[in-house]
């Protein structure tokens, strides 16, 4: 169910404005910090934006995907710590609840997921187990009442702040993707320790951290379906993240665009400011084409999500493609900028460190590449 056009409209210009004049004169304290200043997270909550993909029953903002990715454009406009911090409650944490949880475990938690009570995670990804995610080794042995889940998982966003995790784990005997299931599992359950968060290129303020499973206690009734439903839930979890993520690709790319012409119109090189120099005009316009084929597969794509349209293809495309774009639009921002664009005084080598990891969380390019072609031979073209 989708916001009546002038309460969305309020809400787009609320974020907007949020962005420019309260986080963006942040993002030089959250890189020194490491952390996003607990009075802005405060305000997020307020705002709601722990519960944009939560059902309105729920106390979320219950948007529609296409709701989401516009909302998700005008977030990307800043440093990506910021949505992080509540990205998991919106996205991959939460969703594969909201997709398959019974109404139960709903009501139980997505009333404080929404409002941000709880943070939420999503560990799937282990040691050995990246992109191969239907080869988890993490293991949940029936045992009356609970299973027992023992295992490792590995660079999960937001661990060291979550009171509830998604943890996919193998249950039974079933091989690759079909023994897989699903759990919530609470933090405060004894077995569960997370680990020091782990030192990263860019992308300072949002957390990433082991989350070890030492024959922890988790009751039978925090199983998210049935059992070996936990792969294909994943992966429904991830058609949406996917999604999310490209649209705020498109946003940092035209935040970053924004910058390259605002400098390039002050600066002046040869007589004249560089933006009248055919080269650097040359950059601008790959960039400004690019971000707005991403934009446009975004919006295209979240829009048939709402219709009930197979997304698989066009979210791993849309994905794939926004998140290569903006390391692209990145690499020109650096260049316009000069030796400038390489001093931290001006946050585009900021900007360029962050952008790095939209082409390998949530599924690498490659990973996207394999599902692209896959879908596409599948199909038939």
């Amino acid at each position: 169910m989708s916001l009546d056009p002038e309460t969305f409209d309020a809400l787009i210009d609320a974020v907007r404005r949020f962005v420019a004049e309260r986080l963006r004169p942040l993002e030089a304290q959250v890189e020194r910090d490491d952390a996003v200043p607990a009075d802005v997270v405060d305000e997020m909550r307020a705002m709601g934006l722990f519960g944009l993909s939560i059902a309105e029953e729920y106390g979320g903002l219950g948007l529609t995907m296409l709701e989401e990715a516009k909302v998700a454009i005008e977030l990307g406009r800043t440093t990506p710590a910021f949505r992080s911090n509540f990205g998991t409650n919106v996205g991959i944490g939460s969703q594969g609840l909201v997709m398959a949880g019974n109404d139960d475990q709903k009501a139980y938690w997505l009333p404080r997921i929404a409002s941000g009570e709880i943070i939420t995670s999503f560990a799937l990804t282990e040691p050995d187990v990246g992109s191969d995610s239907g080869a988890v080794k993490t293991r949940a042995v029936r045992d009356g009442d609970v299973y027992r889940l023992s295992g490792t998982k590995r660079y999960i966003t937001n661990a060291d702040r979550a009171d509830l995790f998604t943890v996919m784990a193998r249950t039974g005997d079933e091989p690759g993707a079909r023994g897989v299931s699903a759990f919530l599992v609470p933090r405060s359950l004894p077995g569960v320790m997370v680990g020091d968060p782990e030192r990263k290129m860019g992308q300072k303020g949002a957390k990433v951290a082991d989350v070890n499973l030492d024959d922890v206690p988790v009751p039978v009734e925090n199983r998210i379906g049935a059992e070996g439903e936990g792969f294909k839930i994943a992966m429904r979890v991830l058609d949406r993240g996917r999604l999310h993520l490209a649209a705020v690709c498109v946003g940092l790319a035209e935040r970053l665009i924004a910058d390259c012409v605002g400098y390039a119109s002050e600066r002046q090189q040869f007589g004249k400011p560089i933006a009248e120099h055919q080269l650097i005009q040359a950059m601008i316009a790959d960039s400004k084409t690019e971000s707005l084929a991403a934009r446009a597969l975004v919006l295209e794509t979240a829009a048939a999500k709402d219709e009930g349209t197979d997304v698989v293809m066009g979210s791993a495309a849309a994905k794939y493609f926004a998140s290569e774009m903006v390391g692209r639009v990145a690499d020109r921002a650096v260049q316009i900028f000069g030796g400038a664009g390489y001093i931290a005084d001006y946050g585009i080598e900021r900007l360029y460190r962050d952008v790095r990891l939209f082409r390998i969380y949530e599924g690498t390019s490659q990973i996207q590449q394999l599902i692209i072609a896959r879908e596409t031979i599948k199909r038939g073209g």
